[in-house]
């Protein structure tokens, strides 16, 4: 089964994924438009082709987790039964399944999966979602401009911003960026808020309890607003978000970019500047520290309001298979939730990075876990906003955290 094409899969069906559709049943999914649609399009056209009895339609939207948070926080607010399945970002599975707002997947054995994904989505017993694809931060670096002017891959952010400065002294580009991350108010500056924080033994959260050390979260808002005030990073950083910094590192406009697996087959795609010169490498540590990385990935949930639960489930089921894994590791650089495919000669073949990536998904920390996580990261993503726009100042950013989750979390 594991070595079966898309096509085989697809048309094993009533044996690998049992389909009730009756004639001609419409599923509509929801897809970030982020996570290259085009090539999920594939996959879909070869289960159609395989059950002529269903079609799939795609909706996209958003381009942060938080948009699509929003928009889908709506229609299953109000029991919309207009789709059928939904991609999820990692945090939210149990956040949906406590609200009523995902069907159970049944019959899944998630010890295939790697652990994390296992995990994150299963609760209270139940297997409330499947993965998608898994994800973890990395550093996306111009490996001509590395190489050109002899500066080697950093290992701490003080050597990258020592790398991002001589290399902007040099080109003199007033549009070049030395480093660009997510500085506005979304869910990829709750990673950006961690990461340094994390490299110092830090904490927000444990075991359900606030528990974060001042010393820590101060190193980290000063780290990154010192980016944007040395000129390492663009001043208006606090506007930037997750695609902002994957087209303007696919612009050939940033020198280092800290972004997640998606956006390495978009800077080598056919309209990338970078094409050819992009490396990827394990996210800095802060002096003294360690290198950490963000947990991310992406999950297929059942809509409770599906109309059709016995086909939607069956589609995600096939959405999330390794074959499935495979081709979207192969042909859009999307890392797999199956430790195997890791060393799958095909895949490495076409994205030789992933057989390092294998380590950073491993061990990459996962965002605090509590039930209340959509109100700490409001906190965290709102407060690290202000303080890189200079509405306050980091010292007073890390009080307000400090005061406001503690009420969230007392």
């Amino acid at each position: 089964m594991r070595n079966m094409s898309l096509a085989a899969l697809a048309a094993a069906g009533t044996m690998a994924l049992p389909v009730m559709a009756s004639a001609e049943t419409a599923l509509r999914i929801f897809i970030s438009s982020q996570h290259q649609p085009d090539i999920w399009r594939e996959v879909l056209d070869r289960y159609q082709e395989a059950h002529p009895d269903v079609t799939v339609e795609i909706e996209t939207g958003g381009n942060t987790s938080e948009a699509q948070a929003q928009y889908l926080n709506t229609l299953m607010s109000a029991e919309d039964s207009s789709l059928d399945v939904m991609i999820l970002d990692v945090v939210r599975p149990a956040q949906y399944a406590a609200a009523g707002w995902t069907r159970p997947v049944e019959g899944v054995d998630m010890a295939t999966y790697l652990p994390a994904y296992a995990e994150a989505n299963t609760v209270g017993g139940d297997v409330v979602a499947l993965p998608a694809f898994a994800d973890a931060m990395f550093l996306y670096y111009r490996t001509d401009l590395l190489e050109k002017h002899g500066v080697a891959v950093p290992e701490t952010w003080q050597e990258l911003r020592a790398a991002a400065q001589k290399i902007l002294a040099a080109e003199g580009d007033a549009d070049l960026q030395g480093l660009s991350f997510q500085g506005k108010a979304i869910e990829g500056a709750v990673c950006t808020f961690l990461l340094p924080l994390w490299s110092l033994g830090g904490q927000v959260v444990e075991d359900g309890e606030f528990e974060m050390d001042d010393t820590t979260a101060l190193a980290s808002m000063e780290l990154w607003k010192g980016f944007a005030d040395d000129g390492t990073a663009k001043p208006n950083i606090s506007e930037v978000a997750t695609d902002d910094t994957r087209r303007e590192f696919q612009a050939g406009d940033v020198v280092f970019a800290v972004n997640w697996s998606y956006a390495w087959a978009q800077a080598q795609g056919e309209e990338s500047e970078v094409a050819g010169k992009v490396g990827v490498a394990r996210l800095p540590a802060m002096e003294g520290g360690e290198q950490v990385s963000c947990l991310g990935g992406w999950e297929w949930g059942v809509s409770a309001f599906t109309e059709h639960p016995d086909e939607a489930e069956a589609l995600v089921k096939y959405l999330s298979s390794p074959e499935v894994a495979k081709h979207m590791a192969v042909n859009g650089a999307l890392l797999p939730a199956f430790p195997e495919l890791y060393d799958d000669a095909e895949v490495l073949e076409a994205a030789p990075w992933f057989a390092d990536a294998k380590e950073v998904v491993e061990t990459a920390r996962p965002r605090p876990v509590t039930p209340r996580y959509a109100e700490v990261s409001e906190v965290i993503r709102t407060t690290l906003n202000a303080v890189l726009a200079g509405v306050t100042t980091p010292e007073d950013g890390v009080t307000e955290i400090e005061a406001r989750l503690r009420r969230v979390l007392r």
